[in-house]
């Protein structure tokens, strides 16, 4: 069974160390590769993954432009290495609409947010403009959703301002990384299901393509947190399969796609997890390899 990894990250070589080195600390929690595309590409190795995707993350609204070049540049090898990797924006940079036209000239296929390294909530105004500019290019947005255990609240991405990104700009496609907001699965499975549901049919309908819609990825939700210091987290957990089942029943395997974000999680314990999971094998498949097939015209 194909396996693609629609969630990942890396640095360029010259910064990895340096870059990883921060991360960790920061968040207190240990990563599983060096930070490299080619330590990235040993761990697909050893997991049996076939395709992941990076995202990178624009802290500088001046650096969009320079960073989704490296990244179309990084895409030239993707034949050899199956890493792919998308673009990003940041709600500030400057003619972010030529930067991003720019980015789907490219084939980057998608743009990455993540609100709260901007200081900024999802359904700001400058948010909504990004958001809306990416969708006019036909490029999926992937958000970082929820808690970031690196960061400090409060929480940017929020289940009530991904509503009424839904509900004011209506995304083509848009992916809530980590299930939706991590470590308030409860409130996303039981508020936002039925309405993702609603809004993934209907937009299906009027496009025709089901590759549109709202979709959740699994990045860092499953699985053990491994921390520099264990006993200082007792209160951060990954959900339980259970759950995770739950989750997927609510929302339909067509609306889920597999992600581990790694380094921060390992993609060999990620991937025998699911195997392992108790789902059917067309649920996996679609979570596995079908949903980013279709999505990423893989």
């Amino acid at each position: 069974m194909r396996i693609i990894d629609i969630h990942t990250h890396t640095f360029p070589d010259k910064i990895a160390a340096a870059a990883l080195d921060a991360l960790q600390k920061s968040s207190e929690s240990k990563a599983h590769t060096d930070g490299t595309v080619s330590g990235l590409r040993e761990s697909m190795d050893e997991a049996g993954v076939d395709v992941s995707v990076v995202l990178p993350v624009v802290t500088n609204p001046d650096k969009a432009a320079s960073i989704n070049s490296y990244s179309a540049k990084q895409n030239e090898s993707f034949d050899k290495t199956g890493v792919f990797m998308i673009g990003g924006i940041h709600p500030e940079t400057p003619d972010y609409k030529s930067v991003i036209r720019e980015a789907a000239s490219m084939g980057l296929k998608g743009v990455k947010l993540h609100p709260d390294y901007y200081g900024i909530d999802f359904d700001d105004i400058r948010m909504k403009r990004i958001i809306d500019a990416a969708s006019s290019e036909g490029l999926f947005i992937i958000t970082h959703a929820g808690m970031d255990i690196g960061l400090y609240p409060p929480i940017c991405c929020s289940l009530d301002s991904i509503l009424n990104v839904m509900k004011d700009v209506k995304p083509e496609t848009l992916i809530l990384a980590h299930m939706g907001g991590w470590m308030n699965w409860e409130e996303v499975t039981e508020r936002l299901a039925p309405i993702v549901l609603d809004y993934n049919r209907e937009l299906r309908t009027k496009t025709g393509r089901d590759s549109t819609g709202v979709y959740l990825d699994t990045a860092f939700s499953i699985g053990e947190i491994v921390w520099l210091n264990p006993e200082k987290h007792k209160a951060y957990h990954q959900m339980s399969d259970d759950q995770f089942k739950k989750m997927v029943h609510a929302f339909g395997s067509e609306n889920i796609l597999f992600a581990t974000d790694c380094p921060w999680a390992e993609q060999k314990d990620y991937v025998n997890r699911m195997k392992n999971m108790g789902l059917k094998k067309d649920e996996l498949e679609d979570i596995f390899h079908l949903n980013a097939e279709s999505l990423m015209g893989l």
